[in-house]
C-alpha cells in the first residue's frame, strides 16, 4: 500500500458512498484507477466491506454497558460454545477475548438498565460456564475513530 491507497481509504472511511469520480477527485487519480486500487485493496483483505454507521440512540439504544466476563474453563469447546452463544445475542455488539484479570470483553447496547437487566436475567445469566462478571455503564464516548492510516 503506498499514499494514494492510504488516501483513498479515508475517503472510503469518511464517505463509503462516494462516487469513483468523488475519490479520484480526492486523491488526484482518474476513475480507472481509483477503482483498481480500490478492487486491489478488497482482494488482499484490506477492505473488508462496506457499512452503514447507525446512530443507537436514534434506534432506541441510548444506553452501552461494557461487560468484563471471566468462564470457569477456558478449553475449547468451551470457548467455541461461548463464542457461538454470543454471536447470538444481538445486543453483544462486540465480543474480545483478552488478557488480564477477565477473559472476555463485550460491548452491549440496550434501551436502558432495565433493558440490561432483562438481557442478563434472560440472557447472559444463561449462558453455561460464566464463573464472574461486571458491568459497567459508558456514561459519554470521548473518543470514536475510523481504523489509523499512517503513512509509510
Amino acid at each position: 500500500m503506498d499514499r494514494l491507497d492510504r488516501k483513498i481509504l479515508a475517503v472510503l472511511q469518511s464517505d463509503a458512498r462516494a462516487s469513483l469520480q468523488e475519490i479520484g477527485q480526492a486523491v488526484g487519480l482518474s476513475p480507472s484507477p481509483c477503482w483498481g486500487r480500490i478492487k486491489k485493496m478488497e482482494e488482499a483483505g484490506v477492505i473488508q466491506g462496506y457499512t452503514v454507521r447507525l446512530n443507537p440512540q436514534a434506534l432506541g439504544l441510548s444506553d452501552t454497558v461494557l461487560v468484563q466476563v471471566t468462564l470457569d474453563s477456558h478449553s475449547d469447546n468451551t470457548l467455541e460454545k461461548f463464542g457461538e452463544t454470543l454471536a447470538s445475542i444481538p445486543e453483544v455488539i462486540e465480543a474480545h477475548l483478552v488478557s488480564g484479570d477477565y477473559d472476555y470483553l463485550l460491548r452491549v447496547v440496550v434501551k436502558d438498565t432495565r433493558d440490561y437487566e432483562r438481557l442478563l436475567r434472560e440472557k447472559l445469566y444463561k449462558i453455561k460456564g460464566i464463573r464472574h462478571s461486571r458491568s459497567s455503564f459508558v456514561l459519554r464516548t470521548l473518543k470514536k475513530a475510523d481504523m489509523p492510516l499512517f503513512a509509510e
